[in-house]
């Protein structure tokens, strides 16, 4: 009965130090703050499980060079001001994010994750990342053009390179 009592009295003296420690102001919410500790461990492992639990295995159709002019055309409206671009410098908005958005069309990228894999992240967001859900805004098919983009940038024809080469416009 010792032991159970001790148990719980460790749990509640624990949530009463986490919520204090929140409560007081002391936890990071300033994108330039360091994080919590195990902050991003936690967040992709819960972020993971998800993907692996609810990504579509199979795309709904095979993209042809079209999609990915379109996808290109897509990703830069929507993605580059955060993602970037080939050959140009980050944007104000991307130097300020925390975390930093990836660069998806820069080395490695997610050309080694399964289209589907990008397609859930395009289509629901990612709590926390500044990584918004495009399902309100774009079409099924849209999402899905900018996932073969990115799942194939490394490959990408010259065609849809030179659209993604093309500089943003200034604001």
């Amino acid at each position: 009965m010792k032991f159970l009592s001790g148990f719980i009295l460790a749990l509640l003296l624990g949530g009463a130090a986490v919520y204090g420690y929140f409560k007081l102001g002391y936890a990071p919410v300033a994108t330039a703050a360091t994080p919590i500790p195990f902050e991003m461990t936690l967040a992709h492992l819960a972020l993971h499980v998800r993907i692996d639990k609810d990504a579509p295995k199979t795309p709904p159709f095979q993209p042809a060079e079209a999609d990915l002019q379109n996808g290109a055309q897509l990703y830069r409206e929507h993605c580059a001001v955060c993602h970037g671009l080939p050959g140009q410098a980050k944007s104000a908005v991307a130097q300020g994010m925390y975390p930093k958005p990836p660069e998806l069309l820069r080395g490695k990228g997610v050309t080694d994750d399964p289209a589907g894999e990008t397609y859930w992240k395009v289509a629901h967001g990612i709590r926390l990342t500044g990584m918004p859900s495009y399902s309100a805004s774009l079409s099924d098919k849209e999402m899905w053009q900018i996932s073969f983009l990115l799942a194939g940038a490394d490959k990408l024809p010259a065609a849809v390179q030179e659209i993604l080469k093309k500089p943003l416009p200034m604001n």
